[in-house]
């Protein structure tokens, strides 16, 4: 058995698919699963169940994973010791991030700080704010960055930085001409919003149940997963959405959007780490390049 071999099993497992591993993975399918049917073949068990065209864990498999995880945990420790052992010239670094703060705050800072330390690998996953937290509470990340505040006894949160939700429309909105609108006309209009999950609707959520409007009062006409998507199909609607000002400020400049007047709290990004890891030294390095701003 081999510390790849226990990695191709992980991701399968947890992908519950061989080519999405595989693509994860950056490997072929044929290696993906002969890797698969090594450790099968190796110790005459099953580790998958094939139905249809998708594979499911055995009872086996399901034994097996937290075992997998805890071996390559243990590896992954002792590669960082001789890393920190030389210092922040070698190493490696997972950053997963929510989509605000990896799309338009995060790129500059991590090209900055891999200048400063080219021996450093980084990795860097954009997701939901539940999705990045999951992620550092699994150890798939070393570290998150996240524009939502997250409940998870497992993590800490350090609060830093931050940026301003917006509500934005496009010209086609009757509020294209208007500076400000009171709380009572936010249900007179349709909505686009990000999906549920997203540190940016649940902030827009809490800002509206303080003016006494819940989430179900709105017409939300379509929830999307992206930034980019929810911009897009706003400046070409007449809907109305909640965005950051970071995600608006180039739409905002060639006037394709419009920012309406609507008292909305500003908002803190967060560093999230799993309490019981140890912080390697380029963990450390980069929390520090990320709170010096």
């Amino acid at each position: 058995m081999t510390l790849e071999q226990l990695r191709i099993f992980i991701a399968v497992a947890e992908q519950q698919h061989v080519t999405r591993a595989a693509g994860q993975l950056n490997l072929t399918q044929s290696a993906t699963s002969a890797a698969i049917a090594a450790l099968e073949a190796r110790y005459d068990v099953k580790l998958f169940d094939r139905i249809g065209r998708g594979i499911m864990l055995t009872q086996a498999g399901r034994e097996f994973l937290g075992e997998a995880r805890a071996v390559l945990s243990r590896a992954k420790a002792a590669a960082q010791a001789l890393d920190d052992l030389a210092g922040l010239k070698r190493g490696a670094l997972a950053i997963a991030a929510s989509q605000t703060v990896g799309n338009y705050w995060l790129p500059p800072r991590v090209l900055a700080f891999q200048q400063n330390h080219p021996g450093i690998a980084l990795q860097v996953a954009i997701a939901n704010t539940e999705q990045v937290a999951k992620a550092v509470h699994d150890g798939r990340a070393d570290l998150g960055v996240v524009e939502g505040e997250v409940d998870d006894p497992a993590l800490s949160a350090t609060r830093f930085g931050g940026d301003t939700l917006a509500i934005v429309v496009g010209s086609q909105h009757p509020w294209a001409t208007q500076s400000r609108i009171v709380a009572s006309r936010l249900t007179g209009t349709s909505w686009v919003l990000r999906e549920r999950g997203s540190g940016t609707r649940a902030l827009f959520e809490a800002a509206l149940q303080r003016t006494g409007i819940v989430l179900t009062d709105l017409d939300i006409r379509l929830e999307l997963p992206s930034n980019e998507a929810l911009r897009a199909a706003v400046e070409q609607s007449a809907c109305a959405t909640a965005i950051s000002d970071l995600v608006a400020a180039p739409s905002l400049a060639a006037g394709t959007l419009h920012r309406v007047r609507f008292d909305l709290p500003g908002r803190s990004f967060y560093l999230l780490r799993h309490k019981e890891h140890t912080a390697s030294r380029a963990v450390g390095a980069m929390i520090e390049a990320l709170q010096a701003e």
